[in-house]
């Protein structure tokens, strides 16, 4: 029977609010058994971009990437958000590294090729380094991702976080049971956007075409679902949404994707 893994991903607006923040860093650091935690931070890059006169871009909810926001994404993700939150994680007494993609190896991705939209520096992943996320996990060392892969050649690629939190935990159910949670700032898919306790505790492959057609599941949540499919297909044991109180061990409302 494999160990269990709970890979953990928190979005912006987590990120944002310093109360929830500190608040999920308890609650993660008192989850049971290996986790990893993967973190965005996008609204941080946006401000820092815009106090030094550089434009954010955005198409259908995804950043393109010049040479310039690449150095801020790099300096935001990689530095300060993620060294914050390892250094809260430590004075909680969870034994956190931070990692980008380049770190170990551990996230091989490639520059996301021209279509419709040029990214530019974006990349799309092209596997996991388990055996080196597993050495750590096995030492006590919990992994804490921000949303920076590499593409083997010198380059650091900035990459959707829901994506690698599903891609890591697809990578890692090789040697896991993997449980994905994805944490925002809504309790799970809501039937109604007004009403914050409208959850959709279960959507399977048949409820979400149905929740699709009703225009229920709809803009930034059609990427994270699409992800959480994704990696049910890869076999992921269970993938969650919700806010942050999900991961504690008598949660009960959120939704739980199944295929």
């Amino acid at each position: 029977m494999k160990d269990k893994l709970s890979i953990v991903k928190i979005g912006g607006n987590v990120i944002e609010n310093k109360e929830e923040l500190a608040k999920f860093l308890n609650f993660f650091s008192q989850l049971k058994g290996a986790k990893i935690l993967v973190h965005g931070g996008g609204k941080l890059a946006t401000q820092l971009a815009a106090k030094l006169g550089i434009e954010s871009q955005m198409v259908n909810g995804r950043r393109v990437t010049d040479a310039k926001s690449l150095e801020i994404i790099t300096m935001v993700y990689g530095g300060l958000t993620n060294k914050n939150i390892v250094a809260s994680l430590q004075a909680k007494g969870t034994n956190a590294i931070g990692l980008s993609g380049a770190d170990g190896n551990a996230i091989q991705a490639h520059k996301r090729p021209v279509k419709e939209v040029d990214f530019g520096f974006v990349g799309d992943i092209d596997g996991i380094n388990a055996t080196f996320l597993n050495t750590l996990i096995t030492t006590g060392v919990t992994p804490v991702f921000c949303a920076l892969s590499h593409d083997g050649e010198g380059n650091i690629l900035n990459t959707n976080a829901d994506t690698i939190a599903s891609e890591v935990a697809i990578g890692m159910s090789k040697i896991y049971e993997t449980t994905l949670y994805y944490c925002f700032e809504k309790k799970g898919v809501l039937l109604d956007i007004k009403n914050e306790n409208s959850v959709v505790t279960d959507i399977n492959t048949s409820k979400y075409q149905e929740l699709l057609e009703q225009k229920i599941i709809a803009d930034g949540m059609l990427p994270k679902l699409e992800n959480c499919f994704h990696a049910l297909h890869n076999n992921v044991n269970k993938v969650c949404l919700g806010d942050i109180e999900m991961i504690q061990p008598n949660a009960k409302l959120f939704t739980s994707i199944t295929l």
